[in-house]
């Protein structure tokens, strides 16, 4: 079920870095739901490494991190999805 979860995260996750980016960023759906699986984790640990894992109600900084991640990575993929499929 957890892996169930994490596509369910990393879609929402890589759907929102999307919208943060400007411009169009034409990569598949699936490519999306990676970067932000991959942006969650890596924004998870870095929440942690900052020491804000955890806190009290919503996790507003650790969603920060785990959607500036994802952006950060659909920037540096979007260029090579595109001149590979150009």
């Amino acid at each position: 079920m957890s892996f169930l979860w994490a596509i369910i995260a990393g879609l929402i996750i890589g759907l929102l870095a999307k919208l943060v980016l400007p411009g169009r960023q034409p990569i598949p759906l699936w490519l999306t739901v990676i970067m932000g699986i991959i942006g969650g984790v890596v924004g998870n640990l870095l929440a942690s490494a900052f020491g804000v894992g955890a806190t009290n109600g919503i996790d507003w900084i650790r969603h920060i991190f785990q959607v500036g991640v994802a952006a950060l990575l659909i920037a540096f993929v979007t260029p090579l999805w595109a001149r590979r499929h150009a």
